[in-house]
Formats: C-alpha cells, structure tokens, sequence
C-alpha cells in the first residue's frame, strides 16, 4: 500500500515588508547613535538675551544674568557635556530673582546653550514712611530698585503699610486699593501718563499730584473710583483751561457729586 507526503509550500517572502524593517532598523540606529554623541557632546557657548521692557529699559543685564549662573553652577558652562546641563534647574534658579518673570534655557543643534530672561515689569515705586523702597510690578510682584536703572513710573509715598505677599487677598488694604488705583489711572488714555505722585496720608486718604500745575487732587478712598476720576475729568477739560492750571491749590473729590476748589 503506497502513501503520498503531505505536500509543503514555503511561504512566500514579502520584500517590501523585509525592505521597511529593514529601514526602521537603520533610522532607528542613527538616531540613537546620534542622542548619544550628542549626549556626550559639549556646550559651545552661552547665549543670553534679555527681552527689554516698552521702552527698551533693562532692570537686569545679560552679565547679571551669567553671573547668577556662575554662582549657582560653579563654571561658566561652556565646555559642559550636555548630559551634565541642568535647563530646568536654571530656569528654576533664574526665575528667583525678584527682575525675572520667566526664565527659558534649551541648546539648539550647533550646541549652543540659549539662555532667554522676560523681566518684571514695575507698575508703581512705593517710597513709604516706614523706609520701604520698593516696586510693584503688574502682578502685585515687589521688586527691589534696578542698579542697572531707574523705571519712569508712579511714586507712591506716605502712610502706607509695609509689604505682604497675601495684599491683594485682603478684602480691603491700602496696598491693594493703590495697586487697583495705579491700573485704572494707566488704563485711562487722559490719565495714563499725567500724574507723578500718588500720596497715602495720615487720614488713609489718598491724594494724586499731577504733572502739571501745582495742584493736590484729594481722591480720598478708592470707592466710587470711576465717578471721581469722571468728574475730574470733565473738570480738567472744561474748567481748566478758562481758569489756568495754577488757578488752584487744591481739588477736593471726596464728596459725592461735588468737586470742591480751594485757591
């Protein structure tokens, strides 16, 4: 009795799934090749840019800024492997200084250590009676005054309490009404730019000093903020000009619907 073998058939070879294997294999090894040398590479250099304010101000510098690193990391790091770069610690290092609101730190691909500031921005200096000598910036941020320069902004002065991190959670501080008070003054077209003084007395009144005569303008507090600014607004705009700017001593606005001129 004869029996026949099964027959086998050999599967037959897909080249072109064996053809992009083969490829994943190789880009995956040159790209690992390539981590690795540039793990084991160096930084070339240290590039730092300080973006500057409006105006072109800077309160920290480039060498302020490489010399923090210097302190913080012990060399200038250049020649450091790019392993041994800590960005993120650098960032977190920079970003302690009082002038750095964000700080940015990553190596492009000729190994270069890019190091990016963006300062604070001061809104209002605060030279209180206590001897506090401050600013504020537009986050209710304090900052210490710039060795590098002295930002043109509002001087605040008089009574005011010395400075706390929480002020502006306070449902009601002096601190705070000045910070609101200082944005809507900014915020106004008229007034952005026409005061230079804003003066916090005794009584916990606030009083502003314009730029230009030689008036005091009683603000009082900070209530019904819109209205008095309004008022003297249309003061300023209609009354001003046929009487002079030194016509007045002061302009009182703390009395509701009034404006109350004193020679």
């Amino acid at each position: 009795m004869a029996f026949q073998l099964p027959s086998f058939r050999a599967p037959r070879l897909r080249y072109d799934r064996i053809y992009w294997l083969l490829f994943l294999i190789i880009v995956g090894v040159v790209l690992l090749s390539a981590v690795m040398r540039k793990k084991h590479s160096f930084a070339e250099t240290v590039e730092v840019e300080v973006v500057p304010l409006g105006k072109g101000d800077k309160l920290i510098s480039e060498v302020d800024v490489r010399n923090a690193l210097l302190r913080s990391f012990g060399n200038t790091l250049e020649g450091t492997a790019l392993s041994n770069l800590e960005v993120d610690r650098m960032e977190r290092v920079l970003e302690e200084d009082p002038f750095v609101a964000d700080a940015d730190t990553w190596v492009d691909q000729k190994n270069i250590l890019h190091v990016r500031i963006k300062q604070r921005e001061p809104l209002i200096r605060v030279l209180d009676n206590n001897g506090g000598n401050y600013y504020l910036d537009k986050n209710g941020v304090k900052m210490p005054p710039s060795k590098n320069f002295t930002a043109r902004v509002l001087v605040a002065t008089g009574n005011l309490p010395p400075y706390t991190n929480d002020f502006l959670q306070k449902k009601r501080h002096p601190l705070k009404d000045l910070y609101n008070l200082t944005n809507t003054l900014l915020e106004d077209d008229f007034y952005a730019g026409f005061f230079q003084q804003i003066h916090y007395n005794n009584a916990g009144e606030f009083v502003l000093v314009p730029l230009i005569g030689n008036q005091k303008i009683i603000l009082g507090s900070t209530r019904r903020l819109d209205d008095k600014l309004s008022r003297l607004k249309i003061f300023y705009q209609k009354a001003m000009p046929a009487t002079g700017w030194r016509e007045y001593e002061t302009i009182n606005l703390k009395y509701n619907g009034q404006i109350v001129c004193k020679r």
